[in-house]
């Protein structure tokens, strides 16, 4: 079940976007649930992280797309918001808040779908994995993309993740194994970094949630490829 919010103050385009959305269930063999809001203010009003997917109109009466937007990301890093605009320009400020994508009016089947079934992919990528370590304070359980880095220390892994800094025993090297599959790069022997978490690269250093870590001279070709390739598998 896809669960996706229309914000959209013309009801002949909430009438259009509910028709597509029904069409493209249909096509792609998906069930979605979907709600209609009139306004940005209404789905801001007691968000609660309730949706996979937003079809945000930019220009309405009382919330425009671009404060809605700002406003649920502050809640919800994750869900996917796709602009519905007839103002190209309103694309590149989209970047701001993370929007996937946009669409502009008047909004035609094919390209809709395309973008849409686009936005699905990403969503399904983002599928909570979690790795199990053993922690000096017992098992614990993490998800993958809670995990900013992991520094190696001695015969400790620390992990350093949102909820704080956990401990456990192993090498790196298998560790980075284990993620292999997950963007993960070791940029130095003493780091395994989640490329998800890159804020940028500034001379021989990544940011990593606000803190620079080191990478080596070796590392550097092959983790700009890395962080290039993750950064366009995104964007796609």
């Amino acid at each position: 079940m896809i669960r996706v919010a229309i914000v959209e103050d013309e009801s002949i385009y909430q009438t259009k976007l509910t028709e597509y959305l029904k069409r493209l269930e249909k096509e792609i063999g998906e069930a979605m649930d979907i709600e209609i809001y009139s306004d940005g203010d209404e789905i801001v009003e007691n968000y609660k992280a309730q949706f996979d997917m937003i079809l945000m109109d930019v220009q309405m009466r009382f919330m425009n797309g671009m404060s809605a937007a700002e406003e649920i990301r502050k809640l919800d890093s994750e869900v996917i918001i796709v602009f519905i605009t007839n103002m190209a320009q309103y694309a590149i400020k989209g970047y701001e808040v993370d929007a996937l994508d946009y669409i502009l009016k008047p909004v035609n089947y094919f390209s809709f779908s395309q973008r849409l079934k686009r936005a699905i992919e990403r969503m399904k990528r983002r599928e909570v994995r979690y790795i199990t370590i053993r922690a000096k304070s017992g098992v614990t359980r993490l998800k993958i993309s809670d995990v900013y880095y992991v520094e190696s220390q001695g015969h400790d892994l620390i992990f350093c993740t949102n909820k704080g800094e956990f401990i456990a025993t192993g090498t790196v090297k298998e560790l980075e194994i284990q993620l292999a599959d997950f963007h993960f790069f070791r940029g130095h022997k003493g780091f395994l970094i989640n490329l998800e978490h890159v804020e940028g690269i500034y001379d021989n250093y990544a940011l990593v949630n606000g803190e620079k870590l080191f990478i080596s001279r070796r590392k550097r070709k092959t983790f700009m490829e890395a962080l290039s390739q993750y950064w366009g598998e995104v964007m796609k």
